[in-house]
């Protein structure tokens, strides 16, 4: 199953912490996994909201670590930490754990960010802090991940 999360969308939480997923988000699930969501802290100060089968894929290979490493533990123990499967409601709200919107400051407002098999859940400032400003850095980085190498004939050059 290939996921096409994508688009920004700006939204506010209720005053018991729900949030209501964005029908184009829902819409790109398949109706099989609409209500199989699973919501872990992210890497930087986000949340990340993955359909249970993204999910499986990235628990398995986390699980496949060597507990006897103990980077790999730590790695684990951090990853893993407050996981939570999350259910809709009849009009497609969820709730976001207080200890989870503390981790990424969200308070009355986020931003949900579609990045193809996931989405990402930001306070609007800090989003914005996490965002590159410069063109020529953008460029440069889908220049290094996106295109061939330049001094490759017909490359297709990237450019702000």
């Amino acid at each position: 199953m290939s996921l096409s999360l994508t688009g920004e969308y700006d939204c506010k939480l209720d005053p018991k912490g729900r949030l209501v997923l964005p029908a184009k988000v829902k819409a790109a699930l398949p109706d099989a996994y609409a209500n199989q969501l699973v919501l872990v802290r992210g890497l930087e100060p986000c949340l990340v909201l993955y359909p249970r089968s993204a999910w499986d894929v990235i628990q398995a290979r986390v699980m496949a670590l060597d507990e006897f490493n103990e980077e790999y533990r730590q790695f684990q123990r951090n990853f893993l930490r407050g996981v939570t499967e999350v259910e809709l409601d009849n009009i497609g709200r969820f709730l976001l754990p207080g200890s989870m919107r503390r981790y990424a400051g969200l308070e009355k407002e986020a931003i949900i960010v579609g990045l193809g098999n996931r989405c990402e859940l930001w306070d609007p400032a800090r989003y914005d802090d996490y965002l590159i400003k410069d063109p020529g850095e953008f460029s440069k980085l889908a220049q290094k991940f996106v295109s061939l190498s330049p001094d490759t004939p017909g490359s297709p050059a990237l450019s702000a």
